[in-house]
């Protein structure tokens, strides 16, 4: 792993791993236009000084997944599934390389919280969720 990992690398790994989950697709940045289901990776915070004299840096992201129509059931579902521990979770495509692509030491899902309805413009309201990620890395 290079000395001082970028954000956007981490992002990117991020949404590699979880793109790996069939019928979900990801943007490592907040896009012009979101086509559910979809999941965000989003910045949260950063904790600069982690162990290893001050060598290991601390990120949270959020991945914020919309699923689909609120009023449909279907889109529940799809939650559920994304939300499950098991293959087509979150929790499960990230872990399935924690070190997202060589960037990273470690990576976990820590959450998932903020289940909600979101207008993304018109009368539709969309089912979305947030799923909190901490990554280590330097």
């Amino acid at each position: 792993m290079a000395d001082g990992v970028s954000i956007t690398a981490l992002r990117d790994g991020l949404a590699n791993r979880i793109g790996t989950i069939s019928g979900l697709r990801t943007a490592s940045e907040v896009p012009d236009n979101v086509n559910p289901p979809i999941a965000i990776v989003q910045l949260s915070n950063v904790d600069y000084f982690g162990a290893m004299a001050n060598g290991m840096t601390t990120y949270t992201f959020t991945v914020t997944v919309i699923v689909g129509r609120a009023a449909e059931r279907s889109a529940q579902l799809k939650l559920n599934g994304y939300a499950s521990s098991g293959s087509g979770g979150i929790r499960q495509a990230i872990a399935g390389d924690g070190t997202l692509g060589g960037v990273a030491y470690d990576s976990k899902v820590e959450s998932m919280t903020n289940i909600t309805a979101v207008s993304l413009g018109g009368d539709v309201s969309y089912l979305s969720a947030d799923f909190v990620v901490t990554v280590y890395a330097n």
